[in-house]
């Protein structure tokens, strides 16, 4: 079973094509063009190195979000089209699931923070075995300090909003181990280059949904916001 992975909710963009649990071919970048531009020289680029054209793919998995508008909805509705055209299934699963198996270590609680800017965060907290994630609270749009009081116990941070809040966050280790109740162990991340989706780990979580015929209907996929509507636009007056 082939299929294709794509997830834009970042300024990383990332792809990859895999036949079954083996990942053929990747690609992560980070696009300094319009995204709408270089979207579809990418998947050519990916398939080509995979050695499989588009009609040698049985599903599409697109990662949801939440993360940059624009990104989500260029990808999205990139995958969706591809779904429409070759009358293939199509998977689509929240980035932040995908970023949670960027953590390297077998077993860990987890918590994905993606900058959401104004001083925000999209959140959310996981318990994860091996390639077996479990969230354990929604995915949040919220302060870093609310993500932190949260969690207890023992815990590993990943996302690009390590750039903005990394002291924060050992501040409050710091003041944790100052009460026997509290004490915890807070690690991170520190490559930058998980701090972001990666398509084949998008690829992993599709493999089991699609392979259990567990599709999604092309028309009701639709990205992982979290912003209010009227706060996803900026209009000039």
């Amino acid at each position: 079973m082939r299929i294709l992975s794509i997830d834009t909710s970042t300024k990383h963009f990332s792809l990859a094509v895999s036949e079954n649990e083996k990942v053929l071919s990747s690609k992560n970048l980070k696009s300094k063009k319009v995204l709408s531009s270089t979207i579809i020289p990418a998947i050519e680029q990916v398939l080509k190195k995979a050695g499989v054209t588009l009609s040698q793919i049985d599903g599409f998995a697109v990662g949801l979000g939440p993360g940059s508008f624009t990104g989500l909805r260029v990808g999205v509705s990139t995958v969706k089209g591809l779904a429409y055209a070759t009358n293939k299934p199509i998977v689509g699963i929240p980035s932040l699931d995908v970023l949670a198996l960027n953590i390297k270590r077998k077993n860990a609680q987890v918590c994905t923070i993606c900058d959401a800017k104004r001083n925000m965060v999209f959140g959310c907290v996981y318990d994860k075995e091996g390639l077996n994630i479990k969230k354990k609270t929604d995915y949040m749009l919220t302060s870093i300090q609310d993500i932190l009081q949260k969690i207890s116990g023992d815990v590993v941070f990943i996302g690009d909003a390590l750039n903005v809040y990394k002291d924060e966050i050992v501040k409050e280790e710091i003041l944790r181990s100052r009460s026997i109740k509290s004490q915890a162990t807070f690690l991170y991340e520190e490559k930058e280059e998980l701090w972001y989706p990666k398509a084949k780990n998008l690829a992993a979580l599709a493999y089991k949904s699609i392979r259990e015929k567990k599709f999604d209907k092309v028309e009701k996929i639709l990205p992982v916001y979290l912003y209010p509507e009227d706060c996803q636009v900026r209009r000039k007056q």
